[in-house]
């Protein structure tokens, strides 16, 4: 081979090796952004309720002599109407709102800032103050973070649910709700489960009777039509239209 055709040859492969380098920083480069675009969200989101969290908690560092300054919170949403907490050491630890419209905090932050953490919102169906038999809370289930109402899916073990068995609900009115979980599992999203008006005591037993068959396992608490209920709902992340719910009744009131 002359020395012209090497000459050409190298030159060929030269070109080739910048292309395909260049096209591999691209690569990588577009590749950087859309981590940084998805991760920035989650960070910025979760920065923003440590700070609600320090404006208005006050607590032991065990989680005893929990307080909720509701006024500070209804200075930063009017729409506030609840604080939800789960046994220590809890990552469900967030304020709930409630809006003329469930999709309003989707993608919205309790500081309305436009994020996909969204918010813990009630049913605009629900009464704020959670005298309903069935009040429903909704909040995302998140695949980088574990925020927001992600904790949930930790109820599908029965032991999980063994060692943490309450969640609790402050209201502005200083009380405190416990609710013991007896039902934890995945239903569709269209699923009878969801109903939330019932015609009768009857109809509502029912009710509660399906919720029960639905559950991963079976938790030996009290039930019948005087009982109060929050249903916890998020997603599950697998189907669209399926649906991981955690329900509590209501078994003391401080």
């Amino acid at each position: 081979m002359s020395k012209k055709k090497k000459q050409q040859k190298r030159a060929r492969f030269n070109v080739a090796s910048s292309v395909v380098l260049v096209v591999a920083v691209c690569v990588f480069v577009f590749s950087l952004y859309q981590l940084v675009s998805m991760l920035v969200p989650y960070y910025s989101g979760g920065k923003i309720y440590d700070e609600i969290k320090d404006l208005a908690i006050t607590a032991d560092e065990d989680g005893s002599g929990f307080q909720v300054d509701f006024d500070a919170l209804m200075k930063e949403n009017s729409d506030t109407v609840a604080w939800i907490r789960f046994d220590e050491p809890a990552i469900i630890s967030y304020p709930v709102v409630k809006s003329a419209d469930n999709n309003e905090y989707l993608t919205k932050t309790f500081t309305a800032n436009d994020n996909k953490l969204g918010a813990i919102f009630m049913d605009m169906r629900n009464s704020s103050d959670f005298s309903d038999r069935n009040t429903f809370i909704y909040g995302h289930h998140l695949n980088v973070g574990g925020e927001m109402f992600s904790e949930l899916l930790e109820y599908e073990s029965e032991s999980f649910c063994k060692d943490h068995p309450n969640f609790y609900i402050y209201t502005p009115d200083g009380h405190v709700r416990t609710y013991t979980v007896f039902s934890a599992g995945v239903v569709k999203d269209t699923a009878d489960n969801y109903k939330i008006e019932y015609a009768s005591d009857a109809e509502y037993e029912e009710y509660l009777k399906l919720c029960q068959d639905s559950s991963n396992y079976t938790v030996d608490v009290e039930l019948n039509a005087q009982s109060q209920i929050v249903s916890l709902s998020t997603c599950t992340n697998v189907r669209d239209d399926e649906r991981f719910l955690v329900q509590g009744v209501l078994t003391a009131t401080d």
